[in-house]
């Protein structure tokens, strides 16, 4: 399938640069894949269309604030985005810099916290090698000083009010440089009516690396190369899928990020869900069979993004870009702090 069958016209007014005022406040479209029908709604609808024995499966992941703002040394200014800890016990990372000139191996950095970097290179991916240094802890350095690594569509820079809501409530796993942003519409509330319901929730961790904002930039999909990310599925977890399997109940997933860790889990043994740790860097693309994963609740994403590729082989072709049409018509809101779709 070719890239240009992705696209669609969005005006800039509806790519939201804040969050809406409380988070189950979006609004929803519910995409039927057996009648081809759409709806909409509002997030709090969400629990009208789960039926008892449902299992919900979230990505826990926890962003990183992992941009770090300082000068070098010799006084220019200077920004590290931390992407990936190198083995080892010293705090050595792959960072994207940004300077007005590259800063060289060997130069310090100087950061708020007292923190220290010292250029020790690149990694295989081209990325600065850092060696950072401070009087406390570093991670829990960063946790006060650093910026939370907002997507570039957002065209301002991080606020306080970043630090709550670019992070789900149950984020309790960090390494995500972005956020699974499916579920930053659930609240407790929300929990509590959905397992008052008899749905059940599980959770895995799949760490949202820098990749997931990188464009594709091949005209076939079949060429586009995914970028991996770690993973980690607790026994509970999969032990919870495989019963709902089993017994003909529906696994609804929380984001594509889940979508991919329990599609990436099932196309390597006999089970429906294989617990344990790993990377993954499975592309899905129409025409795909989804073993695991029944129902979908997911954002408006990127045209001619991996993301839009993959709704578009779980709801179908025709009916994602028609409802992607129809978002657009009734305003709604695109991207990380946009609205919600529910895909079943």
């Amino acid at each position: 399938m070719r890239l240009d069958k992705f696209t669609f016209t969005l005006p800039e007014e509806l790519i939201a640069q804040y969050p809406a005022a409380q988070r189950d406040a979006a609004r929803l479209m519910v995409l039927d894949r057996s009648t081809a029908q759409i709806s909409t709604g509002l997030v709090p609808d969400l629990t009208s269309y789960f039926r008892q024995g449902d299992l919900l499966v979230v990505n826990n992941t926890r962003v990183r604030p992992a941009r770090l703002l300082g000068h070098k040394e010799s006084g220019g200014q200077v920004e590290a985005f931390l992407l990936q800890r190198q083995a080892g016990e010293q705090e050595l990372w792959s960072c994207m810099t940004r300077a007005s000139k590259s800063p060289r191996p060997g130069s310090r950095l100087l950061f708020p916290g007292a923190i220290v970097g010292t250029v020790q290179g690149v990694d295989a991916q081209g990325q600065t090698l850092i060696e950072f240094s401070c009087d406390d802890d570093f991670i829990a350095a960063i946790e006060v000083v650093g910026h939370v690594p907002l997507p570039p569509y957002i065209r301002r820079g991080d606020e306080e009010l970043d630090r709550e809501r670019y992070q789900t409530i149950y984020a309790t796993a960090p390494g995500a440089v972005a956020a699974p942003t499916a579920g930053l519409h659930f609240t407790p509330a929300l929990f509590a009516g959905l397992r008052a319901q008899g749905v059940e929730i599980a959770a895995l961790t799949l760490h949202v690396g820098i990749g997931t904002f990188t464009p594709v930039r091949v005209e076939n999909l079949s060429e586009h190369r995914m970028h991996s990310e770690s993973y980690h599925i607790p026994l509970e977890t999969a032990d919870a899928v495989n019963r709902a399997k089993a017994e003909g109940r529906r696994v609804i997933a929380v984001g594509t990020t889940t979508t991919r860790t329990l599609e990436a889990v099932a196309a390597q043994g006999p089970d429906f869900c294989v617990a344990g740790s790993g990377e993954t860097d499975i592309f899905i693309t129409p025409g795909a069979e989804f073993r695991v994963v029944d129902g979908l609740i997911t954002n408006f994403h990127l045209p001619e993004s991996t993301l839009l590729v993959l709704v578009s082989a779980f709801a179908g072709y025709e009916l994602t870009m028609r409802a992607y049409r129809q978002a657009v018509a009734e305003r709604f809101r695109f991207f990380s702090y946009g609205d919600c779709m529910l895909i079943l």
